[in-house]
């Protein structure tokens, strides 16, 4: 199991280092120049060069690059070119927005797949089975704006049950938190819902189909028994899904932050694109490479544990 994780590490350093290059790439590949941005209406050409050389946008790009993977390991992300925050700082601000959110998400979206898929797969050809089966293709088909902006037409502007937009922190007020991030938690929890449904689903039918659990049954075995192994065995392939479906939880949650103007990371990006905030932009998009790397480390480690065979796999190499 050591040597297991050690090269699914290696993996993501790798991934890590790959990224921060795109990154970093491709934030200049932006169109517009932002020393212009920020020399405002009518710039000389020496307010222009004194923006980049204190940017260091003068700087060679090979130069521009190590420059800042070195401070970036460092914990020093640059400074806002907006309003001279450091981007460690106004990341520490965003951040628990983004997390609450994608981390409510992923519980809604975990607990009504897993449990829609288990029901359906044991009820198979129920009316429950075809109710699941309509939901996943409803989550899977409808975009996320669309659905945002449903739930603000029927929740806030006809029954008004629900604010339309806004976010209040979680410890200044609770109940008006959670009432806030009720429409954006389900906006992005039930695409992932109903992919972990149809997984879900599906694992488990193969499983229940497979000779182990029929020389179970045969043998006696209760059902609750013949389920629970067969969920343990589906479940490495329905774990590995949700670890996929965080990149697209990610990407939702640009689109659900900007719709329901929620502070968080989505938006700050969005943001700094308009205003060509090049630090602000590399330090939310590397964090956000950052941590779907790791957890799509963790969802590694916990698939070895799962399987066994990659563990042999792993020790044998």
């Amino acid at each position: 199991m050591k040597w297991f994780i050690l090269r699914r590490a290696g993996t993501s350093v790798v991934t890590l280092v790959l990224a921060s290059v795109a990154v970093f790439l491709g934030v200049r590949a932006l169109p517009g120049d932002p020393a212009t941005v920020l020399a405002g209406e009518s710039p000389t050409p020496e307010a222009v060069a004194e923006i980049r050389r204190q940017f260091g946008l003068d700087r060679p790009l090979p130069v521009q690059y190590v420059h800042y993977v070195t401070q970036a390991l460092r914990g020093n992300l640059g400074v806002s070119t907006q309003d001279k925050a450091t981007v460690t700082h106004v990341l520490a601000e965003r951040l628990p927005v983004t997390l609450e959110l994608a981390l409510l998400a992923m519980l809604v979206g975990v607990v009504v797949g897993v449990l829609a898929g288990v029901v359906s797969a044991v009820r198979r050809g129920s009316a429950f089975d075809y109710a699941a089966n309509a939901f996943g293709l409803f989550g899977l088909s409808v975009p996320h704006f669309w659905l945002g902006m449903l739930g603000i037409v029927v929740f806030s502007v006809h029954w008004h049950v629900l604010p339309a937009s806004g976010f209040v922190g979680l410890a200044d007020d609770p109940a008006g938190n959670l009432e806030r991030m009720v429409m954006p938690v389900l906006v992005l929890g039930t695409g992932l819902a109903a992919v972990i449904m149809r997984q879900t689903r599906s694992s488990l039918l193969g499983q229940l189909s497979a000779d182990y659990v029929r020389t179970a049954r045969s043998k006696g075995l209760g059902g609750g028994q013949q389920l629970t192994h067969a969920l343990r065995n589906s479940l490495t392939t329905v774990t590995t899904v949700i670890g996929l479906q965080l990149a697209g939880l990610i990407s939702g949650a640009v689109i659900t932050e900007q719709i329901f103007v929620i502070p968080g990371f989505g938006k700050l990006i969005v943001d700094g694109v308009s205003s060509r905030n090049y630090p602000v932009i590399q330090g939310a998009v590397l964090v956000t490479v950052v941590g779907y790397v790791l957890v799509n480390l963790l969802v590694d480690v916990a698939y070895g544990y799962l399987d066994p065979r990659l563990r042999t796999a792993g020790a044998s190499r």
